[in-house]
């Protein structure tokens, strides 16, 4: 997997500067978000191509493949994965437990996303962006 590298300052996060890549980004963001983050981040890794980029985008972290795929990030309240694209949550059962918006899941680390509806939700994001790279 690639690294790419810019951004800027997240809500959630404990230091002033704005963090320069994902490690720096997670670094500021304090516990128990870190946590939720860094498992939600491997389950992301667990999944995508090998050829996937991994940096800040918007400010939060965030994965590209073929365009951008899923961003997440840590607020005060809640943590959101972010599918970069509206129509990626419509599809999926399952997400009633959790607060939904236009491209958003929102969740809490008391209760955060089953590992099995990130995976389900990043490969379909893969899928959309391989179709939408062949038209």
């Amino acid at each position: 997997m690639k690294k790419a590298t810019s951004g800027s300052r997240g809500s959630a996060m404990k230091t002033a500067g704005a963090p320069k890549t994902v490690d720096d980004y997670l670094a500021a963001v304090p516990e128990p978000a870190h946590s939720a983050l860094q498992k939600l981040r491997a389950t992301i890794r667990s999944v995508v191509p090998a050829e996937t980029e991994e940096g800040l985008s918007y400010g939060m972290p965030a994965f590209k493949y073929k365009g951008p795929l899923v961003a997440y990030a840590a607020f005060k309240a809640h943590c959101s994965l972010f599918p970069m694209s509206g129509s990626a949550l419509e599809a999926f059962e399952g997400l009633k437990p959790f607060r939904t918006s236009k491209g958003t899941l929102q969740f809490t680390v008391e209760k955060p996303i089953p590992a099995a509806l990130v995976k389900k939700l990043v490969k379909a994001r893969v899928a959309q962006n391989e179709l939408k790279k062949k038209r």
